[in-house]
């Protein structure tokens, strides 16, 4: 969680070279993915280390456009949620305000992160450097450790406490000792030699 200038900067840069980025900053025209995630960052930022009347009035300027093109982009993601290195594809990515998302997470579209009907309090809990293929769905009080890949179209529904696995399926089960590596860039890594 962003609570100084400094974490915000390192979380600005560790999702920057997990998107594989080169550029400081987002073109002005295009790259929607990375000025989501930016602004996402910024409202954390403001949300947590900031007070004042002038700060919240930027604040819910910044919540109104990030409303935008979350719509735009098919995304719903609150803040907080997600560590450091966050690496998000195109379109239609749901995960509920109350998950947590460790550094270095890839997630593919189509993916819903959330809980079980009913039960709003039990969410996952989803270790650093996990790929999530595409249209995976993760819910309920799970654990998922580190390094894991969910292959695509997985359903997820109960934890997996072994790390540097692959998991796939419906309902999703281990199929090889592979994991992520490969698949994730270690956005947080790469920012720790450079900041």
């Amino acid at each position: 969680m962003i609570q100084s200038k400094e974490d915000y900067i390192y979380y600005l840069e560790a999702d920057r070279l997990s998107l594989g980025k080169t550029e400081k900053t987002p073109p002005f025209f295009g790259d929607e993915i990375w000025k989501f995630e930016r602004l996402l960052r910024k409202i954390e930022y403001y949300k947590n280390c900031k007070t004042g009347f002038f700060s919240n009035v930027y604040l819910f300027f910044l919540k109104w456009k990030f409303h935008n093109l979350s719509v735009k982009l098919g995304y719903h993601i609150d803040s907080n949620v997600c560590g450091p290195g966050l690496a998000l594809h195109w379109h239609l990515v749901g995960i509920h305000g109350a998950a947590k998302i460790g550094a270095n997470c890839l997630i593919q579209s189509g993916v819903n992160i959330g809980t079980k009907a009913g039960e709003s309090s039990f969410v996952p809990k989803i270790g650093d450097n996990v790929y999530i293929g595409p249209g995976a769905k993760i819910f309920g009080d799970i654990t998922i450790a580190d390094g894991i890949a969910i292959g695509a179209n997985a359903v997820v529904n109960k934890s997996f406490l072994e790390p540097g696995i692959s998991i796939g399926g419906i309902p999703a089960k281990k199929i090889s000792d592979k994991g992520s590596e490969g698949l994730v860039i270690k956005g947080t890594e790469l920012a720790d030699a450079l900041l």
